[in-house]
C-alpha cells in the first residue's frame, strides 16, 4: 500500500501561484511514477501532469503546459506540482495518484491522496 496526503491548496487571485505538495508513505516512493488530476465541480476528474519514477520526464495537460511544472524529491517521498499564473478555470479540487508506470488515464492509478482543494478568484 502507498498513503498518499497533499497539501498547499488554498485561495488565490487570478494570476497568482500556488505549489501543492503529495508526501507518500509506505512501499518504495521511487517504485512509482506520479500524477496530478484535478476535478471541479459537476465535472470529470482529469489529468494534469506525470512524473516518470525517476523524474526524468514529465508529461501535461495541454491546458496547463508552461505554467505548472511537476517535480519530485525521491530523498523526501514527495511530489510537487508549482502552478503559475492560475486562471479562475483551474478551480478545482487536485489530487495526487501513483501507478507503476505513468499514464493519463485516472482509473489506472492504484493509490490516491484525499485531494486538496484550489480556488482562483477573478
Amino acid at each position: 500500500q502507498v498513503q498518499l496526503v497533499e497539501s498547499g491548496g488554498g485561495l488565490v487571485q487570478a494570476g497568482g501561484s500556488l505549489r501543492l505538495s503529495c508526501a507518500a508513505s509506505g512501499r518504495t516512493f521511487s517504485n512509482y511514477a506520479m500524477g496530478w488530476f484535478r476535478q471541479a465541480p459537476g465535472k470529470e476528474r482529469e489529468f494534469v501532469a506525470f512524473i516518470s519514477r525517476s523524474g526524468g520526464s514529465t508529461y501535461y495537460a495541454d491546458s496547463v503546459k508552461g505554467r505548472f511544472t511537476i517535480s519530485r524529491e525521491n530523498a523526501k517521498n514527495t511530489v510537487y506540482l508549482q502552478m503559475n499564473s492560475l486562471k479562475p478555470e483551474d478551480t478545482a479540487v487536485y489530487y495526487c495518484a501513483a501507478r507503476y508506470r505513468a499514464t493519463i488515464i485516472p482509473d489506472e492509478y492504484e493509490y490516491w491522496g484525499q485531494g486538496t482543494q484550489v480556488t482562483v478568484s477573478s
